[in-house]
């Protein structure tokens, strides 16, 4: 990917009542109707915007389930501006594991860093979860130029694009530290 000419805040959704039960919630049918944020996201979301020190976003897309509508529409109003579903940025699709015990992902993980292809379960393979996240950050560049983009979505997808964004095996999108809830992550421009 060439050097990019917005610079981009990543965000995972603020802890979940997903989280809290821990399931996978995963299908757009369950996941954007229900399992918003719990009362603990909500505070680490304040607990964030009291502590932003980064530029303010010019916009803000987000994953339309529940968690991270959520999530984007607290930074919304905080820095007034509209939120910018984009289905892009959905949560990785886990099919046959949907509504399982999260203990589940290490299975799934495991799999991932012996094949990044694979699509055991019908699990949306790494492959597939990093050609869609890069797709909305070749969109947003087409769109967008020498804006701050803030992008809320979910832990997975966000781990996957900052692997093939750094040009690293797919496999290894586990090996990075995961991604706090409402925790921001800057992308570097080169």
């Amino acid at each position: 990917m060439p050097p990019l000419t917005n610079r981009y805040l990543l965000m995972r959704h603020g802890h979940s009542q997903a989280n809290a039960a821990g399931l996978i919630v995963s299908d757009p049918v369950r996941g954007v109707a229900g399992f918003g944020l719990s009362a603990r996201g909500e505070a680490q979301l304040a607990a964030c915007l009291d502590a932003w020190q980064g530029p303010a976003p010019d916009a803000i897309y987000h994953s339309d389930f529940m968690r991270t509508t959520q999530t984007a529409q607290r930074l919304a109003d905080h820095f007034g501006l509209t939120l910018a579903p984009h289905p892009g940025l959905r949560e990785r699709y886990f099919a046959a594991l949907e509504g399982k015990d999260d203990g589940h992902y290490a299975e799934v993980w495991a799999r991932d860093a012996r094949d990044p292809a694979h699509r055991h379960a019908g699990v949306e393979s790494v492959a597939q979860v990093a050609t869609r996240l890069t797709a909305v950050i070749d969109e947003l560049e087409r769109r967008h130029a020498d804006q701050t983009l803030l992008l809320v979505s979910h832990g997975d997808p966000l781990q996957i694009l900052l692997t093939a964004l750094e040009g690293r095996p797919l496999g290894e999108h586990r090996d990075r530290p995961p991604l706090a809830p409402a925790s921001l992550t800057p992308l570097s421009r080169h």
